[in-house]
């Protein structure tokens, strides 16, 4: 879906920022975490069309942790499966849990603007979260309850093959990247994920943006240091 240069502007204007300022190419301190989520079986694929409605299947009827309890149902990802983006949260929450769909409510809506104002329509990008189940209280998960979703969440990024992973709030860019340090450290440079070395980079979650509208401008630098190193098309897959 083509974005205008007017809905661009007008997301800007949502998001804080009144003037689109083309950031220049900048060299960007790589990092090269070491991933530990499990690989996947050594075994064939099932084809294509067929694999995502396996792998939504288990999610549903997976009972690996607590979580299983007192949802009311999985929440797996949504988007374009030919994505050079893929979105990347923390869990689900109450309306997310409701609609088994990531990011939805105000900061679905505040994602849709930045998105919308890097180029993008929601649509074009792959958005899902580090567990697919809600946690009480929108407490924060688990490690066991992270573990336990690694799989899927390594399933999907094998699928996708981004070209670049947006990390969205503390949570994700902790557990992509296996480091104890906040946002704030974590933002404003390029890191590298897993054994593609995928581009990474971290922002703030538009939950956060919510209640901190002054820190909007800072996740717009962001944005475009994602841009800066990955276009806005959309790839073609064999599959």
């Amino acid at each position: 879906m083509a974005i205008t240069e007017q809905q661009r502007r007008q997301y800007l204007h949502a998001m804080g920022i009144e003037v689109w300022q083309q950031r220049a190419d900048k060299s960007s301190e790589s990092v090269n975490p070491e991933s530990t989520l499990p690989l996947s079986v050594d075994e064939e694929p099932p084809p294509a069309e067929n694999r995502w409605r396996i792998l939504e299947q288990q999610v549903s009827r997976c009972q690996a942790c607590v979580l299983c309890e007192q949802r009311t149902q999985s929440v797996l990802g949504v988007g374009s499966r030919q994505a050079n983006w893929m979105i990347i949260g923390e869990a689900p929450g109450a309306d997310e849990d409701r609609q088994g769909e990531p990011f939805v409510g105000r900061a679905g809506q505040l994602l849709n603007a930045m998105l919308f104002a890097a180029g993008f329509a929601r649509p074009d990008v792959y958005i899902c979260n580090i567990v697919k189940c809600r946690p009480p209280q929108n407490r924060d998960p688990r490690a066991e309850e992270v573990a336990h979703c690694a799989t899927y969440l390594q399933q999907q990024i094998e699928w996708v093959q981004p070209e670049l992973i947006l990390a969205v709030g503390r949570i994700a860019a902790q557990q992509l990247l296996q480091s104890t340090e906040p946002v704030g450290r974590l933002r404003g440079k390029v890191h590298q994920w897993g054994e593609k070395e995928i581009s990474l980079v971290v922002t703030y979650h538009p939950a956060y943006l919510l209640r901190s509208p002054r820190e909007k401008r800072k996740a717009w630098d962001d944005l475009k240091l994602a841009l800066s190193v990955c276009s806005t098309t959309v790839k073609e897959h064999d599959d």
